[in-house]
């Protein structure tokens, strides 16, 4: 018996080693050619079926209510009157009031010649009194030239004639792997928490959290984590009051039922809007479009909601409905759990270690059986592992991240082969030394 489990664990130590030489010949792009069809695999997770298909669909959150921002500033300043006479709790604005680049003339920064626009917004920011601003982190040359991600040292706010008049500032950034901000951006979680410089700057949505209801957003923050996954539950609903009802509209192609109450610019402006809608709410800010419709890419995400949930073409969310979902999954205690690192490499070690022991059951008490068997069971592992990470994550909201053991599931099968023919070989060698001595 001994000699069979130390069997067992010497083939299991070489799947191990044969799936780590495996990545590292994948990391050289040997396989360049295959390129497209990895990318497509890449972008997706098993989980996102879940998140599209599985979950059953929310009712609308009217705790929070999203706003199309308008173009101009004045117009701005006017949205945040028009909604602070309806005494919502926080009012979160997701754009910058700053000049790209610190570039500060009116060419390089044209919204500079509207003087009286930035102080009737300042004005409208300062009146409120509830308003948080997003900041952006920042890499300095050296950090970003280090070619690390989501690692901050600096920091960029609005200007402070629009900073110092908000109740707080939080950073808007997103974990994606975007380099630029025309790239395809795909977003799965997000950092609640990052110290710049000594100081801790928080998510844009857990800085709306913390003035809505500080216990929760403390009860969040406790867990601690770098990265949370975004319990993503739905999209926006257009309130659309000229019809005095409700609507849907596909703003993008997302596959749930929305979530979010939406209001178009122009709408509010016109006072088309329930008095009661805003009162003791939080009101979101942010950028969906010249119009409700719009099929503009300006900061949009692909999602795990997203209709295709591989090989995605089209982003299905704005950024502001994606700081919606966190802000309402902070608000809901709804999180998504995930494994420990250590338990991800232990489960795949026990079960690659019971696998290889059944397989040299199999090898030496059905030795016909043997290749049938064995591609049997691993196609079966496959299957079962994969309905489990998908039905965990859409009932109970755990990201039982089985990507290793599955690989090892993969490679158990030719590392036995491989590793018996090595055995074979070292015996017939040893043999043949005793012989001829």
């Amino acid at each position: 018996m001994r000699k069979f489990w130390l069997q067992s664990l010497a083939n299991t130590v070489f799947v191990f080693l044969m799936l780590w030489g495996v990545s590292g010949i994948t990391d050289f792009k040997f396989f360049s050619a295959f390129d497209p069809i990895s990318q497509a695999l890449t972008d997706f997770e098993l989980t996102d079926y879940a998140f599209s298909k599985l979950r059953p669909d929310q009712t609308v959150d009217e705790r929070i209510i999203i706003i199309n921002l308008a173009l101009s500033r004045r117009e701005m300043a006017q949205q945040i009157q028009v909604i602070n006479q309806y005494k919502p709790k926080v009012i979160g604005i997701d754009s910058f009031f700053n000049c790209e680049g610190n570039l500060r003339d009116s060419i390089n920064c044209p919204q500079l010649k509207d003087t009286l626009g930035n102080l009737l917004l300042s004005s409208a920011i300062a009146d409120a009194g509830n308003v948080v601003l997003v900041s952006k982190l920042l890499q300095k040359r050296k950090t970003a030239e280090s070619n690390v991600i989501d690692q901050y040292d600096s920091i960029e706010y609005s200007d402070p004639i629009f900073k110092e008049n908000s109740k707080r500032n939080s950073f808007a950034n997103l974990a994606t792997e975007a380099v630029y901000q025309e790239d395809v951006k795909l977003c799965r979680k997000f950092i609640p928490k990052v110290s710049v410089n000594g100081k801790d700057e928080y998510a844009f949505a857990v800085g709306m959290a913390m003035l809505y209801d500080s216990v929760k957003a403390k009860k969040f923050l406790a867990r601690n984590n770098e990265e949370e996954v975004v319990n993503y539950r739905g999209n926006v609903e257009v309130q659309d009051v000229r019809l005095k009802a409700l609507q849907n509209k596909d703003l993008g192609t997302t596959n749930f039922n929305a979530m979010f109450y939406a209001i178009d610019w122009d709408d509010l402006l016109a006072g088309e809007v329930a008095a009661d809608l805003f009162k003791d709410r939080i009101v979101i800010m942010g950028f969906m479009g010249d119009y409700f419709g719009d099929p503009a890419w300006s900061d949009k995400y692909f999602t795990p909601l997203n209709k295709k949930v591989a090989g995605r073409a089209n982003p299905d969310m704005f950024g502001v409905v994606v700081h919606a979902n966190i802000l309402a999954m902070i608000l809901n205690e709804d999180y998504v759990n995930e494994l420990a690192d250590w338990q991800k490499y232990f489960i795949a070690f026990i079960v690659c270690l019971l696998t290889v022991a059944l397989f040299i059951f199999i090898d030496r008490k059905l030795p016909a059986w043997f290749d049938a068997l064995s591609v049997l069971i691993q196609v079966f592992q496959i299957l079962v592992f994969s309905f489990v990470m998908v039905e965990v994550f859409a009932n109970f909201s755990l990201k039982l991240d089985l990507s290793l053991t599955l690989a090892v599931s993969a490679l158990v099968g030719p590392a036995y082969d491989i590793f018996k023919s090595f055995q074979n070989e070292i015996n017939i060698r040893l043999t043949k030394r005793r012989q001829a001595v």
